[in-house]
């Protein structure tokens, strides 16, 4: 089972996630920041893996921060050799007045690029918070995530269709490839 749980816990931050790559889309968030949980289940629901997240902390910069720290370990995790998987994914997502494309590859050289174009904050949130989510959840993963929006007016719904576009990257780039068998997707033998 391609399944991990990772619990970080800091004097900033307690945070626990769970991941199944293999899941239904199964989604539960409680991080006390109701626009977070949104994304977060949104992101399970349409990458089909299912995610589990509980945390509490002192500032929601650090909340926020240490969600996708740790959510990105438990999918580095849940992956381990990356053995028969895709690898790459990539996802065009239109929200009513936004498009966003997101492209990533999870061949442990980790880097990220979001350009949201966000005017403010969201639902309460930081736009610096939202950009900072999918950093440390790419630093975490060890994946080259970029994230752009193409177009939109709404930051509402461009950060949505980020959230969405990301699912589905992911669960391209996590899926097993039946004609790949047990190989790893690389010239290099490993990744």
């Amino acid at each position: 089972m391609r399944e991990a749980s990772v619990n970080r816990k800091t004097t900033e931050t307690n945070v626990k996630v769970k991941v199944n790559l293999d899941g239904e889309g199964k989604g539960e968030a409680n991080t006390g920041i109701r626009f977070l949980d949104h994304m977060l289940k949104t992101l399970s629901k349409h990458s089909l893996i299912d995610i589990s997240v509980s945390a509490e902390g002192d500032l929601e910069h650090h909340l926020i921060e240490d969600v996708g720290l740790t959510l990105g370990e438990a999918i580095l995790k849940a992956l381990g050799n990356k053995e028969g998987v895709f690898r790459f994914g990539n996802s065009l997502v239109p929200m009513d007045d936004a498009l966003v494309s997101v492209s990533l590859d999870c061949g442990g050289r980790p880097h990220a690029k979001v350009d949201l174009k966000l005017e403010g904050d969201v639902e309460g949130v930081n736009k610096q918070d939202i950009i900072h989510f999918f950093v440390s959840f790419a630093n975490a993963a060890r994946i080259n995530l970029h994230v752009n929006a193409v177009y939109g007016e709404n930051d509402h719904h461009k950060v949505e269709a980020a959230f969405k576009a990301l699912a589905i990257a992911l669960r391209k780039a996590v899926e097993v490839d039946p004609r790949r068998g047990r190989e790893i997707p690389s010239v290099k033998g490993g990744l």
